[in-house]
């Protein structure tokens, strides 16, 4: 049979039939599809003690239908990255049961007793002990075994050749890394906002900055990325009275710069950062994108001396991690702000009782961490400005933002 899109009263079925559950017990799905691309069910016995998600990519963008077209062939990389997380990582990931490329679906672990992160944050909830630092390994443990440190160069050539994705990186070259600084249909923003929107528009400084992480993004084939690490890629919560995380949705991986996941993981926490200040709700905010960076930097570390090819000594690995954290200041400012005054907004900022001081705030910094990418050394500097920018705007916080 072939690539059919499957709804609610055909999960059942579909379950049966791959093997995944018993045919004399019941099932009982309900939808809970939430993102802009896909259609994902939950399916559940009646006693509720046992349950399985169900995730297909749709032939389009699920919250725009037919008339923005989508190759399904998504999940193909999603799986694939699944699959190399797997074998480094399998902790920080959702247990895989199959994936089906003739629907292009994922059957996967039910994640419903967790909560994404976001909504977590949004409620005014603290990140927890170990959150930030464990999403910093997980992108340690992914790309230095699918770097040319990790994996043998015959390897990673054909890693590079699977893993190609025209479609979804095109998705990423224009929607974050040119759009916003363009006039474009997908663009829009609080109408509070236009001079700024304008401003950036008109600085060709800016866009030249912009320019250069574009042309890293498309060209610098590190290692294999998640390609869209945001707080609302991850799961968290408890089991057993130990803390989880689930990192999810990798559907736009891709071999690219190391830079881009540890940067889009970080505008998240800046701009949950502006939110939190805003309420007056912050918490342990302050300290995640140094217990990301930590993690990140220790973890790659430790897997340094099990590397492949031992012509790369220990002062490259100093200078390549300066590259990675310079890249990702500057993606971090992109994904700020493309978040603001371009496709997709953040509810961290629209959900807010008077959303434009910190959006207009937040703007500000993701500029100064484009143009001044290069002379940011460590995370009180990128705070530093954080609260320069805040204070200018109005925020009269004056909390110390580094524990």
């Amino acid at each position: 049979m072939g690539y059919r899109i499957l709804e609610t009263e055909d999960v059942p079925a579909y379950l049966r039939e791959r093997g995944h559950w018993d045919d004399l017990e019941d099932i009982h799905v309900r939808e809970v599809s939430d993102g802009n691309m896909n259609r994902v069910f939950l399916a559940a016995n009646g006693a509720g003690t046992r349950g399985l998600a169900v995730k297909q990519a749709l032939p389009w963008v699920r919250v725009a239908g037919p008339s923005w077209p989508m190759s399904p062939e998504r999940a193909d990389a999603e799986a694939r990255a699944y699959e190399q997380v797997a074998r480094v990582a399998p902790d920080k990931i959702p247990a895989i049961h199959g994936y089906d490329p003739g629907h292009y679906a994922l059957v996967m672990e039910d994640m419903s007793d967790l909560e994404v992160l976001r909504t977590v944050l949004n409620a005014g909830a603290s990140y927890g002990p170990d959150t930030s630092r464990r999403i910093g390994e997980f992108v340690a443990q992914l790309t230095f075994a699918t770097s040319d440190f990790g994996m043998p160069s015959a390897e990673r050539k054909a890693l590079i050749a699977a893993s190609v994705s025209p479609e979804l990186c095109r998705i990423t070259e224009d929607v974050v890394l040119s759009e916003p600084y363009i006039e474009h249909e997908h663009n829009h923003w609080h109408p509070e906002l236009d001079d700024l929107a304008a401003e950036f528009r008109a600085d060709t400084r800016l866009r030249t900055e912009v320019a250069e992480l574009r042309h890293t993004f498309m060209t610098s084939a590190q290692a294999l990325l998640h390609g869209d690490l945001h707080t609302g890629s991850v799961m968290v919560g408890e089991r057993d009275g130990t803390p989880v995380i689930r990192v999810f949705d990798p559907e736009f991986s891709f071999v690219g710069p190391i830079g881009y996941d540890i940067g889009l993981y970080w505008a998240n926490v800046l701009v949950a950062t502006a939110r939190a200040r805003a309420l007056g709700t912050v918490t342990d905010h302050a300290a995640q994108l140094r217990l990301s960076w930590e993690g990140f930097e220790s973890e790659f570390r430790r897997l340094w001396p099990t590397r492949v090819d031992t012509f790369f000594d220990d002062a490259y690995l100093d200078r390549f991690l300066r590259r990675v954290w310079t890249d990702a200041v500057g993606f971090a400012g992109t994904e700020i702000v493309r978040r603001i005054i371009g496709f997709a907004h953040l509810t961290d900022l629209t959900t807010l009782p008077d959303p434009v001081p910190a959006s207009r705030a937040t703007l500000l910094l993701g500029r100064e961490l484009i143009l001044r990418r290069a002379e940011l050394h460590s995370p009180e500097d990128i705070e530093g400005i954080q609260n320069t920018e805040n204070t200018e705007n109005g925020d009269s916080t004056t909390e110390c933002l580094v524990p």
